[in-house]
């Protein structure tokens, strides 16, 4: 052979080589995967895998897989049932998932810091200290360092009716008794699904039935709805005003022929049927709208959620004077092609991804044939978006500071009255101590509606509806059975006064609230149930504890003048201005004539004084 054909024949015995030695090396790691877990196997022949690439037991759960006593076995199992737990998540999926794991550790369904600092606010617990379920060191948005303290050292009403209460629904703990909201912590709370009664009802025998368990072994890379929902169910109840569902009809009140229902879920609270949400009803999950980073975080440590979350309406349908952004996918380690591996239509270089209000690439929504299109992430179906840039209803004067769900939110969940008890004298569980100590709550509320519902200037200064956040009378009783706080509200911004918060309910629908609806109900303006006297309007819903102010509004009118009573939390967000108010209602002079959208008076400003010509005052002084 010439010297060419020497180095040809030697290349090939090197490839050989090679592939029989990733084969050798992938054979030997099939082996010792099997190996390790053999023991466990012996008892766990029927669980099921938790998925292809996560298939030996010991490399997640820990544990000792040689030894055939089940606590030998045991011995060193990472938080026993659950190994992605935060209290060992670092040696379970951590190990494998270290970009995730970080992510996760900074979001706010982990931190849980504007939940503490907004309880605080609430129950005059504010101090020096920042705080979050965890404590620890982050990097907020602008990548500054910055430092919490634990909630564990939160020694006043404010840390005890957090880790009392609110921390329940959230990824740092478990909750095994709330029927209906039942869910696991870390990683596992939205990737190993539980069910209603938190037990394991899958092929494994031994396990079969045992509470504060997944539903089975199989993990779910891409959480449907009503993972979400385990949540999602309290507070604004967002996951259930998605679905269309409501639980106004609390206390097992019978709804139709004497019968509790027709849906229950935590708390023992029956749920009806309500008009869904538009997305919902076309077959979308919550994951088909929020990315990831709205759910497991971007890697910085946010204040309240609106920091967080990174989507808006206008991302897919435009705003009424710019069309969504988008941008090709070039990179072959581009952060939408490695997400939607595991959706029905992965994404392919070359795609246009739009792009969120953040300027972060959609993993599932793209530009396609002069359309937005987006796919379902875990169905594939495809749904195309409609852009509303330069219609006529989204390009009325005086309209730009709207948010879109301004006008097209069905209802609003909107809880007046939350009464909350202290009593120092009942013991309470403290789920992020793990103990039971002195001090038990207690909560009832006075009224709940839907619709309408108020608007106020949000923390973009944008016109969106207000939901009471939180509406809350606190009463304690110390041991002894005094009562120390009777109804009591604590000071916002200097003085005692309910709060209001921005809020989107997600029920949102295509038909949009009518002109004269906004315009010609004062309801929609911060007045609450109200009656007109002149140029007064006065509230008509009042509480007990506040006798001389509505319950459900923060406005009132007298002769003219508008006041503000209560105050909308958020930075930079507070209730609409005398001079907003009058300009509002100034728009019924038009209506009844000129009561379509698309009439070419709305495309500017209106004049008042317009109506001073001759066919308008006989208009106007007609009987």
């Amino acid at each position: 052979m010439n010297g060419v054909q020497v180095i040809k024949s030697r290349a090939r015995q090197l490839a050989a080589l090679f592939f029989l030695t990733i084969l050798l090396a992938v054979v030997c790691a099939g082996c010792v995967v099997q190996k390790k877990a053999e023991g466990c196997i012996s008892c766990h022949g029927n669980l099921e895998h938790a998925s292809k690439s996560h298939s030996g037991c010991v490399d997640c759960h820990g544990g000792n897989s040689s030894s055939r006593d089940k606590d030998g076995a045991h011995t060193t199992l990472h938080s026993k049932a659950n190994p992605s737990s935060p209290d060992s998540w670092e040696k379970s999926c951590g190990k494998c998932h270290r970009y995730q794991l970080e992510r996760v550790k900074s979001t706010l369904m982990q931190t849980n810091e504007g939940m503490i600092r907004n309880i605080q606010l609430t129950w005059e617990g504010m101090d020096d200290h920042s705080y979050n379920s965890t404590g620890g060191k982050f990097f907020d948005a602008a990548g500054k360092p910055v430092e919490y303290d634990s909630v564990e050292h939160l020694d006043n009403l404010s840390g005890e009716l957090y880790r009392k209460f609110c921390s329940r629904c959230h990824v740092g703990s478990s909750n095994s008794e709330s029927y209906g909201a039942a869910h696991a912590s870390g990683c596992a709370a939205c990737h190993f699904p539980w069910n209603d009664t938190a037990t394991y009802e899958g092929s494994d025998k031994t396990m079969k039935g045992r509470g504060g368990h997944s539903a089975n072994h199989s993990m779910t890379p891409l959480p449907e709805t009503q993972v979400c929902a385990r949540c999602h169910n309290r507070s604004g109840r967002i996951a259930l005003s998605y679905q269309g569902l409501y639980d106004g009809n609390n206390g097992l009140v019978p709804t139709s022929q004497g019968e509790a229902g027709p849906l229950m879920t935590s708390g023992a609270r029956n749920l009806t049927r309500i008009s869904p949400d538009v997305h919902f009803a076309a077959g979308m999950e919550c994951i088909d709208c929020h990315t990831s980073r709205d759910v497991m975080g971007d890697g910085f440590a946010y204040r309240n959620m609106y920091q967080q979350t990174e989507i808006s309406c206008e991302d897919c349908h435009g705003s009424s004077s710019v069309v969504p952004r988008f941008r090709e996918v070039t990179r072959e380690n581009d952060e939408a092609l490695r997400e939607s591996k595991s959706y029905k239509q992965p994404v392919t270089s070359g795609m246009r991804m739009i792009q969120t209000a953040k300027g972060r690439s959609y993993s599932n929504v793209f530009f396609k044939d002069g359309a937005v299109w987006l796919q379902g992430k875990k169905s594939g179906k495809l749904h195309r978006s409609k852009v509303i840039t330069g219609t006529a209803e989204h390009t009325i004067a005086g309209h730009g500071r709207l948010e879109c769900y301004a006008c097209h939110s069905h209802t609003s969940v909107q809880c007046y009255g939350c009464h909350t008890r202290y009593d120092r004298g009942k013991p309470g569980m403290d789920f992020i101590k793990g103990e039971e100590t002195a001090g038990a709550f207690s909560e009832t509320e006075d009224y709940r509606m839907l619709f309408p519902f108020p608007l106020a200037l949000n923390q973009r200064g944008r016109i969106s509806p207000v939901t009471p956040g939180c509406q809350t009378f606190v009463t304690v009783a110390e041991a002894d059975g005094s009562t120390s706080k009777t109804e009591y509200v604590a000071k916002f911004k200097g003085k005692q006064q309910l709060r209001f918060a921005p809020f989107y309910s997600h029920n949102s629908t295509k038909k949009a609230i009518t002109c004269a609806e906004c315009h010609g109900n004062p309801a929609f303006l911060g007045f609450g149930q109200h009656i007109v006297e002149g140029s007064s309007i006065k509230g008509t819903l009042i509480c007990e504890r506040s006798d001389s102010k509505p319950l459900d509004g923060f406005l009132t009118m007298e002769h003219g003048r508008v006041n503000a009573f209560s105050a909308i939390t958020r930075e930079n967000s507070r209730p609409l201005s005398g001079t907003e108010v009058k300009r509002t209602l100034s728009v019924n002079l038009c209506l009844p004539c000129h009561d379509k959208a698309r009439d070419p008076i709305y495309r500017k400003g209106i004049n008042l004084r317009a109506l001073d010509d001759t066919l308008h005052r006989r208009l106007l002084s007609a009987p």
